[in-house]
This record gives C-alpha cells, structure tokens and sequence, in this order.
C-alpha cells in the first residue's frame, strides 16, 4: 500500500512539474537563454511541497483518528487541534504555489 501511495506522489510531482516547466522553456525558446530554469525548479518545488503536505497531513490525521479510537470521549478535545493542525500544513503548500505564481 505504502509504494501505491508513494508512486501516485511521484506521478503528482511530475505532472505539476511539467506544467510549470512549460512556460520556463517558452521564455528559453524565445530568447535563446538556457540558464532560465525557473519554470522547472518552481515545478519541482511545488511538487515535492504538495507530496509533503500530502504525507503529512495523512500522518497527521492518522495520529487523530488513532488517539479517537483508543479514547473515544476525547473526540471533541482532539477535533479543533488536528483541524488547526491540517489547516497549517496546507497553508504551507499554498504558500509555495503561491510564490511560484509570483516568480514566473
């Protein structure tokens, strides 16, 4: 199960590089500058930050739903945290996506 996951995050991370890329090697073609790599580097970052986010916000509801399980009467104690947790970490993944859009 662990590799599924893992190899759905690799194909994440490569579909949004290519879309990122592409206006990086369009600003290549026209001016003929090859050390404009912005493009893939904003792709690749952004993707591994949506993997990350991903990942963490899996373990994060993992642990929450563990603590639910074993002690159900701290449902209600544990619910605002692991939103507030979840909130962070996209806000996170948003910030990068963000910073990719200001830099191309």
């Amino acid at each position: 199960m662990k590799i599924k996951a893992f190899m759905y995050s690799l194909v994440g991370l490569f579909a949004s590089t290519a879309a990122f890329a592409e206006e990086g090697a369009q600003a290549v073609a026209a001016t003929g500058n090859n050390s404009n790599l912005l493009g893939l580097g904003l792709g690749l970052g952004f993707g591994i930050a949506a993997m990350g986010g991903a990942f963490g916000q899996g373990k994060a509801a993992a642990a929450a739903l563990e603590g639910i399980t074993r002690n159900p009467q701290s449902a209600e104690k544990a619910f605002t945290p692991m939103i507030l947790g979840l909130v962070f970490i996209e806000s996170l993944v948003l910030f990068v996506f963000a910073l990719a859009f200001l830099k191309l």
